[in-house]
């Protein structure tokens, strides 16, 4: 055999084999091949087993709103939590008061405390969204995380069970001059505070027998 015709055999050889072990692989295939995270499976282990058992250590709204009249700084650092080192702090509060007033987006609820004194919250029915939740309870590290978008899915997915199974049984059947109790996450500028206008992201809702 001539060598020319000879190399060029080796040569197509050399091609067909390398060709046969070495592919290349679509993108959404490459995704659909590594273990993808469960935001919604971390979001219901993370509710049943921190989230809605730690209600119980969340501070009484009323004696939040004493104690950041009397000692802002402790307030904040005793009963606050953040991921940062910003003014926006988040808090895990529950409460008891008298439905003031019910809308398609939120209940209002009037606070009375031990001294006769009184103020509105209010509870978000149809807005929620963002990390309030999450951040509020501290018991979920973002160090656990690989990545930030896991991390905010998490949140989405706290969101969502809020919206399925926290609000609907409680917005169906509250009324003005019902008493309730909550439990939920708010947000607080520690440099900019207003107490005035406060809305609670509900974790828990009760309505409570007369």
């Amino acid at each position: 055999m001539p060598k020319p015709i000879r190399y060029l055999l080796y040569v197509a050889v050399f091609a067909l084999l390398a060709y046969n072990s070495v592919y290349f692989k679509k993108l959404d295939e490459v995704k659909a091949g590594a273990a993808a995270f469960d935001a919604a499976g971390y979001a219901k282990n993370f509710w049943d087993k921190k989230l809605t058992p730690g209600l119980s250590k969340a501070v009484d709204l009323n004696a939040l709103l004493s104690q950041l009249k009397t000692d802002k700084d402790k307030a904040f650092e005793q009963h606050s939590h953040a991921l940062g080192i910003g003014n926006i702090r988040y808090f895990m509060v529950r409460g008891q008061g008298m439905v003031a007033d019910v809308s398609e987006n939120e209940v209002s609820v009037e606070l009375a405390d031990a001294g006769g004194n009184t103020g509105n919250v209010r509870i978000a029915m149809e807005y929620i969204f963002g990390n309030a939740v999450r951040d509020a309870s501290g018991a979920i590290d973002i160090n656990a995380f690989t990545n930030s978008m896991d991390f905010n899915n998490v949140s989405a997915e706290i969101n969502k069970l809020i919206r399925e199974k926290v609000v609907p049984p409680f917005k169906s059947k509250v009324k003005k001059g019902d008493r309730v109790a909550f439990s939920g996450a708010i947000e607080l500028n520690r440099a900019h505070l207003q107490t005035n206008d406060i809305e609670v992201i509900p974790v828990s809702l009760q309505i409570e027998k007369p």
